[in-house]
């Protein structure tokens, strides 16, 4: 039997057709099934440190949202570069997340010249929190104020250092030493909570670290807070006066957020967008993050991914401008 050439045509064309529609129904029936297994949700930092607590709480409460167990993974490195690069090139599939921070999202990108990951291998889902950077020396320390601590490290340049878990805490603390004149030498560590632990202990002089950590420490009584980097005082420490107060031209706030590999299919997201959306709002979880004077927030993954694509190239220029390298 002889076939013509439209006929073969028609059977291509049909063919083709009936491909790409069973892909599109197999990626719809996954992410319908979605979630059918724990999720794991890697941290970059050590446990205990901020964007681990804010980790734990999600992946206590998002059980009940989602209908699957989610378990907590900490992949330790400075820079939290090993847990980056794990979920970047993880399969998307849903079931392997980031909890990540400006360190390794934006900051990384700003001071490192090359990386195992790029912005592009994300898909970023939401954020879960907000929360300023809060300053702390050891408890012992003659500095009573910012500006004696500045006036300590030009005198003694050589016994000045700062302690920084990741690109983020570096690149704010190196731009405070520019706005200050100040001495301080950077001490990678990797997590804010040994930071904090190092501050404590006597062996760095300071440190810039998240709310969470930092109140840990300021609670144990071995630490003390100079100033923080918020616009405002905070309601639960309102003797620490702003950097702005202290005529410091600095304002930052630390979002821990979740993120995706690139290629996550959208209604994945979309699920878990909805998810975490659902947990901030639970009356105990807002009361667990504001004790850790930390801001419940939620956003789209649009709204994220403009935030990160807008903030990229802006701390990439001042590390530039002022030769502020990791590497």
């Amino acid at each position: 039997m002889k076939y013509s050439k439209s006929l073969d045509s028609f059977l291509v064309l049909q063919f083709v057709f009936v491909t790409l529609f069973c892909n599109v129904w197999m990626t719809t029936a996954k992410a319908a099934d979605y979630p059918s297994k724990p999720i794991t949700i890697v941290v970059g930092y050590s446990a205990g440190g901020g964007v681990d607590a804010i980790a734990r709480i999600l992946a206590e409460k998002l059980p009940s949202v989602i209908g699957q167990s989610v378990v907590v993974e900490n992949r330790p490195s400075v820079g939290a570069i090993v847990g980056s690069t794990y979920v970047a090139k993880a399969k998307p599939d849903g079931y392997t997340l980031l909890m990540g921070a400006p360190g390794p999202i934006i900051f990384n990108h700003a001071v490192y010249n090359k990386l195992p990951y790029s912005p592009q291998d994300f898909t970023p889902i939401s954020f879960v929190s907000d929360s300023p950077l809060v300053m702390l020396v050891n408890v012992n320390n003659t500095a009573k104020t910012v500006q004696e601590l500045v006036n300590q490290s030009k005198q003694n340049p050589d016994k000045s250092n700062y302690a920084a878990s990741s690109a983020s805490f570096q690149l704010i603390t190196e731009l405070f030493n520019r706005k200050t004149g100040a001495k301080f030498t950077h001490i990678p560590y990797k997590g804010a909570n040994d930071s904090v632990t190092a501050v404590m202990s006597g062996d760095v002089t300071m440190t810039l670290a998240d709310a969470g950590p930092a109140f840990v420490g300021l609670q144990s009584g071995r630490v003390k807070a100079l100033a923080v980097t918020s616009s405002k005082r905070m309601k639960e420490y309102p003797s620490i006066p702003t950097m702005v107060e202290l005529g410091i031209d600095i304002k930052f706030s630390l979002w821990i957020g979740l993120l995706a590999p690139a290629g996550t299919p959208s209604e994945t997201i979309r699920i878990l967008q909805d998810g975490v959306a659902k947990v901030v709002e639970m009356t105990d979880v807002q009361k667990k993050l504001n004790a850790m004077s930390v801001t419940p927030v939620s956003n789209t993954s649009d709204e994220f991914a403009k935030i990160i694509a807008t903030e990229i190239p802006l701390w990439r220029q001042l590390a530039i401008d002022n030769n502020i390298q990791a590497n």
